[in-house]
């Protein structure tokens, strides 16, 4: 096993990050501590953006209600968040700047609109040049209910709990993409509020639970250069379930 005592420390603003930290402190037996802020983000989705926009405009934080952290108990942190403007929610950034995690094992984890967490993980990393930063998972809000089984088998593929679970193999190399592959592509991120980009190339396994697709897509960034992202879809053998994406890397 790769831990002996854990902590789960996460950041929830609307409740999806808290479903998945109860996952990982549940299965891995932790302590748990929320984080909390002074003054709540509890304004209308754009009241937060603009508030957010502000705040890291002006280089500024918020300031952490008063708990007591003593981390010297523990081997490893996981450390959940909510993926805000491509990277860690800013009261983590509070909380990085504040506490010392020097020597420690972090296993982010994160919930996100479309993806963030390669990004945030970077992040972390720079933030925490002392803690080393170990793999992390991450899940859409949108597919929130998947986050139980999806944590169990994360747990177990990264030696966190003992058990089996299904190998996954590794996806094929990158073909251009077919009609029938750009309707999948389409099927599942064309309801997506943001546009995801027109698909160019995938990659695929199959699972016993269906067919994964890693797709590269061309698309425009914020100001309109040519980007391009890998977009993860997974198709159920189930012919009610519609194409799904699970995550963007940008």
């Amino acid at each position: 096993m790769k831990t002996q005592k854990c902590l789960v420390i996460y950041y929830s603003q609307t409740g999806a990050t808290q479903q998945v930290a109860q996952e990982f402190a549940q299965l891995l037996h932790a302590d748990t501590l929320r984080i909390e802020v002074e003054q709540p983000y509890d304004g209308t989705y754009q009241e937060t953006i603009e508030r957010c926009q502000k705040e890291m405009a002006n280089n500024e934080v918020p300031t952490l209600k008063t708990r007591d952290i003593d981390l010297t108990k523990y081997d490893t942190v996981f450390l959940g968040y909510p993926i805000w403007f491509g990277t860690y929610a800013l009261p983590i950034t509070s909380l990085v700047k504040n506490i010392d995690f020097a020597g420690k094992k972090i296993v982010p984890f994160c919930t996100f609109g479309s993806g963030g967490l390669s990004a945030s993980m970077n992040d972390l990393k720079k933030a925490l040049p002392q803690a080393e930063i170990l793999p992390g998972y991450g899940v859409r809000n949108a597919r929130i209910t998947k986050a139980p089984a999806e944590v169990k088998r994360f747990l177990i593929e990264n030696g966190y709990l003992e058990g089996k679970v299904e190998q996954l193999s590794a996806y094929s190399a990158q073909q251009p993409v077919t009609p029938e592959e750009a309707a999948i592509f389409n099927a599942a991120c064309g309801d997506y509020q943001y546009p995801l980009g027109t698909p160019v190339t995938v990659g695929k396994r199959t699972t016993s639970q269906g067919t994964d697709y890693c797709f590269t897509a061309q698309s425009k960034d914020v100001k309109g250069n040519d980007v391009k992202t890998t977009i993860y879809v997974t198709v159920s053998n189930d012919p009610n379930i519609k194409p799904e994406f699970t995550e963007v890397v940008r």
